[in-house]
């Protein structure tokens, strides 16, 4: 039977990034480092080729193609942007940790909002409708291959609603410069709507290997959430 992949990639890091800031509706550039980083990647022969091309509009997810895909002209989608963060934009964890509505937002408990931010079924309701039109565009035209740059926002939020095997939003944190390649049976999409996480981008290699897609995804995960906040992931504090 037929078959579709849809690689998503995560923007290379950007200059917001590197100040460890929450950056969404700000338009801020990849930085030297993440490009450098991505160029080294692609050497290494990280990324897929595919027949569609699709981006977020941002600037730091246009550079990123164009490093990683300097021939081709992505489509640019409005709706893969990053959720925008409100008062929060521009702000790292550390300046935020006394704020007792970011701590809820973290940990799950509070407001999925970010105050004059967007919300957060907002923002999965754009950016998965958003997939799901280019889905069924592949499946209408028969391409069989696409490649999406978008923000590590996006890209959980597809993956936590499509994705097999199932994991919740944060366990499918990504770093920069990597993500993931979906496999998508129509069948099973036209009745479930899911698509099958087969691998890793850069791909998994050697050791790497003996852990699941899912396992992987979490301790990137739990990394981040260490670097952020300087904690154990609130999971992992209650084993």
């Amino acid at each position: 039977m037929k078959s579709y992949t849809i690689h998503l990639i995560r923007h290379g890091i950007s200059e917001g990034n590197l100040k460890k800031q929450y950056i969404g509706s700000t338009d801020s550039p990849l930085s030297a480092q993440g490009a450098a980083e991505i160029r080294a990647k692609d050497e290494q022969g990280a990324y897929p080729g595919a027949a569609l091309f699709f981006c977020s509009p941002m600037r730091r997810c246009i550079e990123t193609m164009k490093i990683i895909y300097p021939d081709v002209e992505p489509e640019l989608i409005d709706d893969l942007r990053e959720c925008d963060f409100g008062d929060w934009e521009g702000k790292t964890a550390d300046e935020l940790m006394d704020d007792p509505a970011y701590r809820a937002w973290i940990d799950g408990s509070g407001s999925p909002t970010p105050p004059n931010g967007e919300s957060g079924g907002v923002f999965m309701q754009r950016t998965c409708m958003a997939f799901e039109k280019l889905v069924e565009r592949m499946l209408r035209t028969g391409k069989t291959s696409a490649v999406i740059v978008a923000h590590g926002g996006t890209i959980m939020s597809i993956l936590s609603t499509y994705g097999l095997p199932r994991a919740k939003f944060y366990d499918w944190i990504t770093e920069p410069g990597s993500g993931y390649s979906l496999r998508i049976t129509p069948g099973l999409w036209m009745r479930d709507m899911v698509a099958e996480v087969y691998e890793t981008i850069p791909p998994r290699t050697g050791e790497e290997r003996e852990c699941t897609i899912i396992d992987y995804a979490r301790e990137a995960a739990a990394e981040v959430f260490r670097e952020q906040t300087g904690e154990e992931p609130p999971e992992n504090a209650e084993k």
